[in-house]
């Protein structure tokens, strides 16, 4: 018969917010004591709304599992993503200013060769053909 393993809800949360600030499951899993799995659960049930959602055996528990740390664990894995993708757009804005950079360039050099008589196009060489 498999022992079953009471974590209090603020062990849950502490662990569930420290693998949303980037902590390896692996490492917080063999820490609290637990299988990793479940920790892979604990965060997937946080994830899509609480872990208040999680019936396990028994009477229900009045006492809600979900309290404030756990959302703002949720939500510091929402801060995170808003900056990498603010960081995101902010290189493709550099990319684009580069972009036009070089294409601004290129319509220069072109300018200056028609000036000067040159084409822009390849010269063809002599063939080697006798």
């Amino acid at each position: 018969m498999k022992q079953r393993l009471d974590v209090s809800a603020d062990i849950k949360r502490t662990a569930v917010s420290r693998v949303a600030a980037g902590e390896t499951v692996t490492a917080v899993a063999a820490e609290v004591g637990i299988d990793r799995r479940r920790l892979y659960e604990w965060c997937e049930l946080a994830r899509r709304g609480g872990l208040e959602r999680r019936r396990g055996p028994g009477r229900p528990r009045t006492s809600r599992l979900d309290g404030p740390p756990l959302r703002s664990a949720v939500q510091t894995e929402g801060e995170a993503a808003r900056r990498r993708i603010a960081e995101l757009e902010r290189k493709i804005g550099e990319q684009q200013a580069d972009l036009d950079f070089f294409r601004q360039a290129l319509r220069h050099v072109k300018a200056r060769q028609q000036e000067a008589g040159v084409s822009s196009g390849l010269r063809s060489t002599k063939s080697s053909r006798r």
